[in-house]
């Protein structure tokens, strides 16, 4: 169980894994920087209320999943051929057969680019959505960064229920001790930080029926007993520390922490066994079907952004970036293999994937969701255009693809193009902050919207241009 018990102040200290644990774990409970002033522009057509953030940790391919090359020479094209989506004129990559018949439902870009083909930076690139940041240390975050894009839609367009705003399943992305920038809310300070949950290192999504632990009561106590307690300390807070600036802000973090413990709809969001068992199975068995299906459970319960990592542990705990396709002559690692196109044909690659977010789409679409629910999926970069020599792709910042669905996207296109190779963007060129501020856009929320640092300066929300041709 996290403890309530605030941390102390000096925010500008470099964060560690546990630190931002304790920042977010229940509630972001902690004590909270002065509150930053935004300004937001009105954007018209924005439908988007939430937003399902896929992060395919290690850099998915853009020739095998959303910009294949069917005419490009094998050692470019690769073994696995294209699909034909249900769009004339759009194809996929042929490993992903069921996402080609929702091509009606969102829009490739094809142009994404930056500078790096580091994990590290491509990752801070990414999730902060800025190429050009002060500071080109990827981790750990501090409180000096810009926001991630959850703490300034939590800021911008507050709480819709007793769901904290910005929540990350099944973990916080991290290599070893390396804990990303991107997943904090940075100056807006630690009250929008996101809430982990930190799942153990292994297929524990797959068939368990999931719990919060950070959630359920410690030993001895129960909901009722919470209550009490709750009025008691409500009580003393009145009579006792009406006065006291800091007993005030703790009471704040309290009483989010305390009507998320007390609340059965909060306990109801997380719990998966309430879905019908032919659903988890159509989402697929496995941590990653079930951590899409539990993102569109907290999206539906109000929560404003989920984002979803997607990497692979071992049983034995031991991390495998199954997106990082290079393929090695080396014994095979964590349980997987040791060949690019094994990789990229392995349960935990893009089988699980096409299953689980077709599954996604039509999900969304039969509950009338997907007009409000936006959906993206995104890596740090992308593959080379030609194959080495473990039949694998090695990294490429210069050219890759994401996909957005929902949320006022028009479905049914592609944004900016690819030369031959899928090497170099040959029209309308895309970087992060773009997608970043594209993200923004759907929330109604301008790039120009100026945020308030701990020195009360103003930034913007996000260095990028939307992407309207896409709405």
């Amino acid at each position: 169980m996290i403890s309530l018990v605030p941390l102390r102040q000096g925010l500008q200290r470099k964060l560690n894994r546990r630190d931002m644990l304790q920042l977010s774990g229940l509630g972001s409970l902690g004590m909270m920087l002065p509150e930053a002033a935004v300004r937001a522009a009105s954007v018209n057509h924005a439908t988007a209320k939430n937003c399902i953030y896929i992060f395919l940790c290690g850099g998915p391919s853009q020739l095998e999943m959303w910009d294949p090359k069917p005419e490009a020479p094998e050692e470019i094209r690769g073994p696995f051929g294209s699909s034909a989506t249900n769009v004339p004129g759009i194809h996929v990559g042929g490993l992903l057969p069921k996402t080609a018949r929702h091509a009606d439902k969102y829009a490739l870009i094809r142009s994404l680019n930056h500078n790096t083909t580091s994990h590290d930076t491509g990752i801070m690139y990414t999730l902060l959505a800025d190429s050009s940041p002060p500071s080109n240390q990827a981790y750990p975050p501090v409180r000096s960064d810009h926001p991630g894009l959850g703490a300034i839609l939590r800021h911008t367009l507050g709480e819709s229920s007793a769901l904290p705003a910005w929540v990350t399943i099944p973990r916080p992305f991290t290599t070893g001790a390396r804990f990303y920038k991107g997943q904090s809310a940075g100056f807006l300070g630690p009250a929008h930080d996101p809430f982990f949950l930190d799942e153990e290192k292994k297929d524990s999504l797959a068939d368990k029926e999931f719990e919060v632990k950070t959630l359920q009561p410690l030993e001895g106590l129960n909901v009722d007993r919470i209550v009490e307690r709750n009025e008691l300390l409500t009580q003393l807070d009145v009579t006792q520390l009406a006065e006291a600036t800091a007993s005030r802000r703790y009471a704040q973090y309290r009483k989010q922490a305390y009507r998320m413990i007390a609340s059965s709809s909060v306990r109801e969001a997380f719990e998966l066994k309430r879905e019908p068992r032919r659903l988890r199975d159509q989402y697929g068995r496995n941590e990653y079907g079930q951590s899409f299906l539990l993102a569109r459970r907290l999206v539906e319960s109000g929560v404003r952004m989920v984002n979803v990592f997607w990497t692979f542990y071992g049983p034995d705990g031991c991390q495998f970036n199954l997106w990082d396709n290079h393929g090695s002559d080396m014994p095979k690692v964590c349980g997987g293999p040791n060949r690019g196109v094994d990789m990229l044909t392995h349960d935990y690659c893009c089988p699980s994937f096409d299953l689980a977010f077709s599954t996604l789409l039509e999900d969304l679409t039969e509950r009338g969701m997907l007009d409000d629910t936006l959906v993206v999926v995104i890596g740090e970069f992308g593959r080379t255009p030609k194959m080495n020599k473990w039949s694998g792709r090695d990294h490429w910042g210069a050219c890759y693809s994401a996909l957005l669905a929902g949320g006022g996207v028009q479905g049914g296109q592609c944004f900016g193009a690819s030369d031959k190779q899928a090497a170099y963007v040959k029209d309308s060129p895309v970087t992060p902050e773009d997608v970043g501020a594209t993200i923004l856009h759907a929330f109604g929320v301008s790039p120009e919207a100026l945020l308030y640092d701990q020195t009360d300066r103003p930034v913007r929300s996000s260095k990028g241009s939307p992407i309207a041709a896409l709405f």
